[in-house]
Parts: structure tokens; sequence; C-alpha cells
């Protein structure tokens, strides 16, 4: 064993002096807590406008085209279908131009559709609020949790790196940044999955603390009956039998939140499946390292046995019930499709369960059997590069778009910003090394979020699939830079000079203006505004984007 010096000794953290100071209430939260940390009214403040920005830019001019674009084409109309019958109805052809001006219904026919209906259920309640001949209320859903995403956003960046100025950061970037911009600006699925999955994240976050919490409560408590003068051979044994394994630390109120959370995320897109299984894996990892940090022996065991098994019952069961609950509206009627599946076909299920398990055997069929052409497809290979981002929109001046142009572009089309995206790409590298070498458990989470967002694509290369199905995890994306710019003002603060950190922040700071500049210049683009021929040309950087 190496030799330790008195002075060494001096320096260590009280809790390593003795057993009793280790199990001590203040050796445990020296081990497993940090200080609370808060907004307070300034960050609040900061909070709120910040998000008002993110809201301007999301719900100005957002009826605009009035008309259905791209994938609106379905999700709008099926939108109205289950708002007004429970389930989606079939739709006669070239009916959009007809559906936009209030003019159109769906037959009776129940219509075939392979995405669950929490999402467009959303779509439908801004449609009830606003109209649904209406673009501003099948987009306003959208734009509306967009906007909280960027809120959603700030709150945890504050939480994860304890900084207003980091916080401020991620909620600035993400407020600007022209992929999630764009998405919340349409009426498609992908952006309510995002906030679903940023809010069960959140939901996760929340209970690893509240799980430090409870772990330090049970062994501060079973240890002071030990070590007390009259203590019992019962508080001996009861404390020999908690040490192998740690104590069981009961229903976690934030892991049925997330359960609940990624239920609905799941019935928004059936790719939030992903999420289940990253998530589930990666709460239980954190209570296994609580445990292991608290000197828990069998740390792994007991958080997989104790922990696991009721993170199951609380992510997996809890999401299952949730996700069936937002079909209540197809279970209740008699006329969705498949609905009748299980009485023609008698089992000793409930007609209506054995009619939603055909449902997704057919849907689970056909979602990995899809492949067709598309001109926007492409590759999960390419979207880290935004190699292939999609056209949502485009006119010309023959179309009846004018500028003061003699020729003129209005688009709407899925590109982020090329600074925020490219940087992002780079620091999850970074954070991807530093997890190698020292186990920071906000790199493995952001890291975690994007295997969920992004690799489970390639498990089907195949596959039709488009760009912005990775907006899920552009929060993520946009922690990962802020996560290196915190590492940076930290080792300028311990280690560096007050100058060194004024420039680190001064750095930081130009790297967010530059991003303004950026999205600035290609608002446009994001958001149909017409302008010449010639300045859609040279937004275009790569013919990919075309």
């Amino acid at each position: 064993m190496a030799c330790v010096s008195k002075k060494q000794l001096s320096q260590s953290p009280a809790w390593l002096s003795s057993p009793n100071a280790a199990f001590s209430l203040s050796g445990l939260k020296a081990r497993l807590l940090y200080p609370n940390f808060t907004l307070g009214p300034t960050g609040w403040i900061i909070a709120a406008v910040v998000t008002l920005a993110a809201g301007l830019l999301r719900f100005w001019n957002l009826a605009n085209p009035q008309e259905l674009i791209f994938d609106e084409t379905y999700y709008v109309k099926d939108a109205y279908s289950l708002w007004h019958f429970g389930y989606e109805r079939s739709w006669s052809d070239d009916v959009d131009e007809a559906f936009a001006a209030g003019n159109a219904q769906p037959g009776e026919d129940a219509s075939y559709v392979v995405h669950p209906p929490a999402g467009k259920w959303l779509i439908a309640a801004g449609m009830a609020l606003f109209g649904f001949e209406n673009a501003f209320g099948w987009r306003f859903s959208a734009a509306l949790v967009g906007t909280l995403a960027v809120l959603v956003t700030f709150v945890l960046a504050a939480k994860l790196f304890r900084s207003l100025f980091l916080a401020s950061t991620a909620g600035v970037l993400l407020a600007v940044e022209g992929h999630h911009i764009v998405m919340s600006r349409v009426g498609l699925l992908d952006i309510f999955l995002g906030l679903f999955v940023l809010g069960a994240f959140c939901a996760l976050v929340a209970d690893r603390t509240w799980g430090r919490r409870r772990l330090v409560a049970e062994l501060a408590t079973r240890y002071r009956r030990v070590v007390s003068p009259a203590a019992t051979d019962d508080d001996k044994t009861a404390w020999h039998s908690t040490m192998p394994y740690g104590p069981w630390l009961g229903w976690r109120p934030w892991r049925i939140a997330a359960g609940v959370l990624l239920g609905v995320a799941v019935s928004i897109k059936l790719s939030g499946l992903a999420f289940v299984a990253v998530f589930g894996l990666l709460t239980v990892w954190w209570d296994a390292n609580a445990r292991k940090t608290a000197g828990i022996r069998r740390w792994l065991p007991g958080a997989t046995v104790l922990d696991g098994l009721w993170a199951f019952v609380s992510v997996v069961i809890v999401g299952a019930i949730t996700y069936v609950g937002t079909w209540l509206g197809w279970i209740i009627s008699s006329g969705g499709y498949y609905r009748n599946w299980g009485a023609e076909n008698p089992s000793i299920l409930p007609d209506w369960l054995a009619s939603l398990i055909h449902y997704h055997v057919q849907s689970t069929q056909f979602h990995t059997g899809l492949d067709s052409d598309h001109n926007y497809a492409s590759s999960a290979w390419t979207w880290p590069f935004a190699g292939r981002p999609v056209s949502f929109f485009y006119r010309t001046e023959e179309d009846g778009v004018t500028c003061a142009a003699e020729q003129c572009s209005a688009a709407i089309l899925d590109l982020p910003n090329p600074l925020i995206w490219w940087t992002g790409l780079l620091a999850l590298v970074f954070i991807f090394l530093r997890w190698l070498l020292v186990r920071d458990w906000r790199a493995g989470a952001i890291l975690a979020v994007y295997v969920a967002g992004q690799l489970i694509w390639v498990i089907w290369p195949e596959r039709t699939m488009f760009f912005f199905y990775t907006v899920a995890y552009v929060p993520f994306l946009i922690l990962a830079i802020v996560y290196v710019a915190g590492l940076w003002l930290n080792r300028t603060t311990t280690a560096g000079t007050p100058i060194s950190r004024q420039v680190a922040i001064l750095a930081i700071g130009m790297f967010v203006l530059l991003a303004l500049v950026v999205s600035a210049y290609f608002l446009p683009v994001w958001t149909g505004e017409p302008i010449s021929l010639e300045q859609w040309q040279r937004r275009m950087w790569l013919q990919s984007w075309i």
C-alpha cells in the first residue's frame, strides 16, 4: 500500500477518516449529493425572455402557407377525423385544397394508418381552438410544443451545469436552431416526440436526485441506529443485511412520471421505443453507481434487483398503460380500422385488446418493410452532417409568389443552423472521449439520448427515412455544445486567471452571436418568406440541400 502523508490525509474529505464519518448523514451527502441549485428570480426572468423569443420565431406568420404541405396531408386530416370520430377515416384523393378551404369531409370508411394517435390528438387540439380549416390551427400545437421545449431545455441545462450563463446559452441556441424552428412550424409528429422525450429525461434526472437523497436518508438512519449506545442485536443484523445490496428505495414518483411521458412519446411515433429502452437502462445504471459510491458491496445486483425490477414497472408497465390509454377513441369506437378483428377471431383476450395487438403486428410489418423512392429520403449515416434536409414547401414566381426581384422563391427547407449542427457533432465526439476517460454521468446521458435517436435507424438501412426524424435529439445536441463550453469555463475558473475566464465567456458569447447571425441569414428558407432566386441559391451551400 502506498504511504499517505499527514498533509495528504489532512486534505482528504472528512468522510474518509472513519466508518462513522463515511456513513454519517454529512459523509453520505458529501459523496452522493450536490448543493441544491435554483434558478431564482433572475433565472426565471432570463428563461421567460428566451422562451418569448423562441415563441416569436415559431408563431410569427405561422399560417403561411395556407395549405397542407408535405406530410401534413396525412397527419392534419387524420387529426380532424380523430377529433370528430375517435379514429382515422379515409379521404378522397386530391382533397387537400378543399380541406384547407373548409370544404372537405372524410368518408365513412376507416383509414389504415401506421402511426399511433397521440401526436395527432395534439394537432387536433390546436385545430379545435383555432379552426380546422386554418393553417394556424393545425400548426399551433407544434409551435407551442417547440416553444416549451426551449424553456425545458433552459431549466434542464441550469440543473445539469449549475450555471445561468450556460443555461442561457443552451436556451438561445435551441431558440434559433433552424431544424427545430422548421419542425415547430409544421403539422408533423416529430416535434411532439422531441418534447416528451425531453420531458421524460428531465423526470429521470429529477429521479436521480430523489433516489440519491432517499439512499442517503435510509443508510444514515440505519447506521445511526447501529452506532447508538442503545443499539440492539436486531439493529446490527438489519445493518449487516443492508450493506451487501443496499435498501429498497420504494416507489419513485419521478420515474412514474417518466413512464407516463415515455408512453405518450411512443404513442406519437413508435420510434419512441428506443428511448424507453435506453432510458430504462440509464436510470438503473445511475442507481447502481449511487450504491457503489455509497459503499454498497454488491452494488450492481442490488440496483438490478431492488431498483431495476421496480424501474421496469415504473417505466415500461406504466408507459404501456399510458400508451394503450391514448387509443381510447379507437377502443370505444366500432368503426376503427381492425377494431372488430378480435370479435371476428375470438381468443382468451378481450376483443379490443386482440384487435389492438393485431393492428400493431400489421403496423410493425409495414414499418420494417417500408421501402419506397422519395426525392428527399436519406440514409441515417448522412444525418449527422445534415447531408439531405427535407424540402417541405417550394414555390417560384410562376406560382404566385412575389418579391422585389424578377425571379422569386419561397421555401420551407428543414435545414439546421449549420454552425450549431456541425459544432454539435464535434461536441458529441469530444464528450464521448471524455466519458471514456472520466465517466461523467452527464456526458453519458447526453450520448445515450443521441444513440437512441440516431443509431436506432441504422438497424433498417433499406427503410425509407428522412432527416427530420433527428429533431427528437436536437436539444441534446445543444446540451453537448454547452457541456464542452462548461468544461472550458470550469477549467479557467479552477486553474486559470480572471482574464482567461473572461476570454472564455467572451468566446462563448461570440459563438452564440455568430449562431444568431447564421440563423438570421437562413430564416427566410425556414419560414417560406419570398426572396429572390439569387438569394435562395446563395443559401444552398451544398448541392444535396436543393
